[in-house]
């Protein structure tokens, strides 16, 4: 056996180039017996994922922006709740016929145009993994100040080019490497992850807000500090502080497929992720403008950064209480920081490079390697030029927005419901998503379109000198994208109809593919053992039978 062969993950034997290009174990439809997402499951893991450092300091760019404490909260709630229906609908797909986002991503840009979607989100996940590590850094350095002061003493031999430190790198190196078990485990399993994240930061929230109230002797100038802008200009800074909340999980919205893809029920991903988002974002956003407000009483100015006032409780020799309760705070945020990188980037970018390299890489492989591109991609830089950096953020999110588009008004307004979860196997010129050669040219056009709206806009937030109007509309890039890809792409299929249009709402796969496999251990689960005690692609043989 060859070194290749000794790479690939197991599969059914006998299979041509092409069907191994389209299929492995972990883009099957997901057997029945890993339909293990209740509604609990889904409430926890957005409580899990709005506990984040970003979500703490949201609300920050907002008040700087020049808005009072109420009216930013209630851009993060407008923003929130605007974005919950986004991810619930593209998320039906998946819970419906159990298929991760690169397999719905087929039924509207071809079993093979799909790939540049998935590319797209899977390089976004790797960069964010990498920003989330750095971050999770941060919350060691602060855990180890709190059990060791001397830590802040380390000496640096790194060189100024690296771009950090000895210490700061140490950090980051220990969260990067107490990440890794998390990613050995299938999504139908890690979701005991968010059950424990979801009860311990609330826990440390709660403790930090009371903390810092009580040590302030008050809730802070904050609070009290009017709007700096008024008219039109306090309008469009809210509307611009609003959708940078929908732009922060334009990966998210895409990235639904893939947890619904393992509910027990539809109904178990719809109204609880619709209510959890807006709720818990708002609900950690508002303790972070107590928590910053109460900073400005204590010394003297708002510190924004969770970690950051952290670092300050641990400067001028601490009580053993202080440091125990930083500690605390410290760990929770670790435990934070950890759950929004398995669940926003490492499942995504392992959901995405399996369908990229099916034949090698699984959803483990995958989420290992993002992993190792977040290290290698030395992530601190990045956050260095914050400015450049959001611009790049906002960037993606226009791409993010155009491709959302397209997948919904796809599933709800052109097949309503129908799939042929078959096909989605098949590189047949019969097949409803082989469209011309795999690509469907009516949904990269919609795609280009939704883009093309915001190009000038974004040169503008790059320095450039343009129209407002472009600015305008490039500040809601979310919509502009969203709206003119959803609209171009029913216009072309009114004009050109794909195999499946209908007017009839129904979902139902019409090609009746046997979801339940026989067999309840997926590649990943199985990736550790002997490929010769396996019975290779018995998952698998069942879609090929079903094509």
């Amino acid at each position: 056996m060859g070194i290749l062969e000794k790479l690939e993950v197991p599969r059914a034997q006998g299979l041509t180039y092409k069907q191994m290009f389209l299929s492995n174990d972990d883009l099957a439809p997901v057997p029945e017996s890993q339909w293990t997402w209740r509604s609990i499951n889904f409430v926890s893991f957005w409580i899990a994922d709005s506990f984040n450092v970003n979500t703490w300091m949201i609300v920050s760019s907002m008040v700087q922006l020049g808005l009072s404490w109420w009216q930013a909260w209630i851009c993060v709630w407008i923003g929130y709740g605007f974005v919950a229906p986004f991810i619930v609908m593209n998320a039906r797909p998946g819970a419906i016929f159990h298929v991760t986002f690169p397999v719905v991503a087929r039924t509207s840009f071809g079993l093979y145009g799909s790939l540049w979607c998935t590319f797209n989100r899977g390089a976004m996940a790797c960069v964010w993994y990498g920003v989330q590590a750095s971050i999770g850094g941060d919350c060691v350095k602060i855990m180890l100040r709190a059990m060791w002061p001397s830590v802040n003493d380390i000496p640096n031999h790194l060189p100024a080019s690296s771009g950090t430190n000895t210490r700061d790198f140490m950090c980051f190196f220990l969260f990067w490497l107490i990440s890794l078990p998390a990613i050995w485990f299938p999504i139908h399993q890690i979701r005991h992850l968010f059950t424990l994240k979801s009860i311990v930061t609330p826990i440390a929230g709660l403790t930090f807000f009371v903390w810092c109230i009580v040590k302030a002797k008050g809730v802070g100038p904050i609070i009290h500090r009017p709007s700096t802008v008024h008219g039109s200009e306090l309008s469009w800074s809210m509307v611009a502080s609003l959708m940078s909340c929908i732009s922060n999980m334009a990966t998210l919205v895409t990235n639904a497929p893939d947890f619904a893809s393992r509910s027990k029920t539809p109904g178990a991903a719809l109204w609880p992720q619709f209510f959890a988002v807006p709720i818990s974002f708002s609900l950690v956003s508002f303790v972070g403008i107590i928590v910053s407000s109460s900073s400005a009483t204590i010394y003297g100015e708002a510190i924004w950064s969770p970690i950051d006032l952290l670092g300050r409780f641990l400067d001028d020799s601490p009580s053993h209480a202080t440091r125990f309760g930083v500690w605390f705070i410290s760990f929770a945020f670790i435990i934070a920081q950890l759950g929004t990188n398995i669940s926003a980037n490492s499942i995504s970018a392992g959901c995405d490079l399996t369908a990229l390299f099916p034949r090698f890489i699984n959803i483990r492989r995958g989420g290992y390697v993002a992993a190792i591109v977040g290290l290698c991609m030395l992530p601190w830089n990045l956050l260095k030029s914050s400015n450049s950096f959001t611009s790049y953020l906002s960037a993606y999110s226009v791409f993010l927005s155009s491709i959302a588009g397209v997948m919904i008004t796809e599933y709800y307004v052109i097949r309503r419901g129908h799939y042929k979860v078959a096909d989605l196997y098949k590189a047949e010129k019969d097949g409803w998503y082989y469209y011309t050669y795999g690509v469907n040219f009516r949904a990269y056009a919609a795609y280009i379109s939704g883009i093309l709206i915001n190009v000038v806009g974004f040169a503008g937030a790059t320095g450039r000198t343009v129209p407002l109007a472009a600015t305008r509309i490039y500040q809601m890039s979310f919509f502009t994208g969203f709206g003119v890809s959803a609209l171009v792409y029913y216009s072309l299929n009114r004009l050109f109809p794909v195999p499946g249009f209908t007017t009839k709402w129904e979902e139902v796969d019409v090609s009746n593919f046997p979801y339940d496999h026989g067999d309840s251990t997926s590649v990943s689960d199985i990736d550790s053992k002997s490929k010769a005690d396996f019975k290779e692609g018995e998952v698998l043989q069942k879609v090929y039978e079903a094509a």
